[in-house]
């Protein structure tokens, strides 16, 4: 599954409404007191189909920040991270600069990032000595 996340109703409904218009059915999870709300789809899902969205759920983000930063006033903490799945069924969480983690998200999707990360907690876990050319 791939996962969207939002900490506000609105911005959040709009996604899910832009998926149902693409027939694509979303499953949302979450959203009670402090919990964010995530919105999953289908990995499977066209290439095409998965830029628009991207492309979509970037405004969507920038409102939801937006919204958030408005709601929080000067408690408003700038934040991201990146979940990675660990061999022994951990998931973690990888803080990130948001300035960081929205230049690497407008030049890759949001499975590329999840690939490259994975690929470099696999290497982690599983070091492997033998030289790369190699290999």
């Amino acid at each position: 599954m791939l996962e969207y996340i939002f900490f506000d109703p609105r911005p959040a409904e709009q996604f899910s409404e832009f998926l149902r218009q693409l027939e694509i059915q979303p499953n949302r999870s979450g959203g009670t007191d402090d919990e964010p709300i995530n919105i999953a789809i289908a990995e499977d899902t066209d290439d095409e189909i998965l830029d628009n969205i991207e492309t979509f759920y970037e405004q969507m983000y920038d409102m939801d920040e937006a919204l958030y930063a408005e709601a929080a006033g000067e408690e408003h903490v700038h934040r991201a991270g990146v979940s990675i799945s660990l061999n022994d069924g951990r998931t973690v969480e990888a803080s990130i600069d948001p300035k960081l983690l929205n230049r690497i998200l407008s030049a890759i999707s949001h499975q590329e990032l999840g690939d490259f990360v994975s690929a470099i907690a696999d290497a982690v876990e599983n070091p492997n000595e033998t030289a790369f050319c190699r290999r």
